[in-house]
């Protein structure tokens, strides 16, 4: 399965000058919600993304993803996993897992994003879990952006990956694009602006 072919068939691998949420500037950018619009797709890479996860042999017992990104990437991983799903969200910049989800004691969590960078999200999520008697076992994404080592890839892990060292990332590819800090960002010594994903249509 080609990841990247599909992700420029749904035109949502997007090329320009945007400002991620880091802060950072990428002459790249990874739209995943124009793949998981269509629901037949959305289908395809997490019943891919549940066989790689499978063949781990761990044991998971619920899906929890990170809003608002995680949540139909989330969604679909636990419906080809046959497993519970929920959901954390931000409420006054602190993820919290409300909305009457339980975490029982003793449960295996699989967190899922659709896209890991460097992991906070997924992170915090995941440290939510673990507050409420949770145990997570492990994490994935449909893309990694090659600052995590997933399973699978030759990709070495960098010092910015906050996902912890004893569990496993699963995910269908590394996107490894190249950021730059606005300082240092190439595209702004041309004088280029670089827009905010999400805005001016993109």
């Amino acid at each position: 399965m080609n990841i990247e072919q599909i992700y420029k068939d749904a035109n949502a691998l997007l090329e320009g000058h945007f400002k991620l949420s880091s802060g950072n500037h990428s002459s790249f950018y990874l739209q995943s919600a124009k793949v998981l619009e269509d629901p037949k797709t959305a289908k395809i890479l997490a019943e891919a993304l549940a066989v790689e996860i499978k063949k781990s042999g761990i044991k998971i017992d619920a899906v929890c993803a990170p809003a608002l990104g995680g949540l139909i990437a989330g969604f679909a991983l636990a419906s080809a996993l046959d497993v519970r799903f929920i959901f954390a969200e931000r409420v006054e910049k602190e993820m919290t897992i409300r909305r009457g989800f339980e975490v029982k004691a003793g449960e295996k969590y699989l967190v899922c994003e659709d896209i890991i960078t460097t992991g906070g999200s997924a992170l915090e999520a995941a440290a939510q879990i673990t507050k409420d008697g949770g145990e997570v076992v492990a994490y994935a994404a449909l893309a990694n952006r090659g600052f995590c080592q997933r399973v699978g890839s030759e990709l070495s892990r960098k010092d910015n990956c906050k996902l912890p060292l004893d569990k496993p990332l699963f995910a269908l590819e590394d996107f490894a694009f190249e950021m730059y800090s606005p300082e240092n960002c190439p595209m702004c010594k041309t004088g280029s602006i670089a827009i905010k994903p999400g805005s001016r249509g993109n």
